[in-house]
């Protein structure tokens, strides 16, 4: 299906990104309870920058275990650049947030 690339994929190399993100997120915002806010919004948030994660995770990361892949999509390498978009982000923000406090 020639016609439903988006940005270089297929809409099942989205989901599975997708799917990546949700997952980390999930782990990160209910079970380690890692974020800025509780709540819904922040939980979205992650969502969308571990997506971003992930989909940069394979060309960051490298191209790790052949056997667990989908087209171009690495797993691995997914995951870690899920996870660490989100780290980076909420460890930011919470700088930011303590930075002017302090003033």
């Amino acid at each position: 299906m020639e016609g439903l690339n988006m940005i270089g994929m297929d809409f099942i190399s989205f989901l599975i990104l997708l799917v990546i993100s949700i997952v980390v997120s999930a782990l990160l915002h209910y079970l380690v309870k890692f974020y800025i806010r509780p709540g819904l919004v922040s939980f979205l948030s992650k969502v969308v920058f571990g997506w971003i994660g992930a989909w940069l995770g394979t060309p960051v990361f490298g191209r790790w275990f052949n056997g667990v892949c989908y087209e171009d999509i690495f797993i691995i390498p997914a995951i870690l650049g899920s996870l660490a978009i989100m780290v980076i982000m909420v460890d930011l923000v919470r700088t930011a947030k303590f930075v002017t406090e302090d003033k």
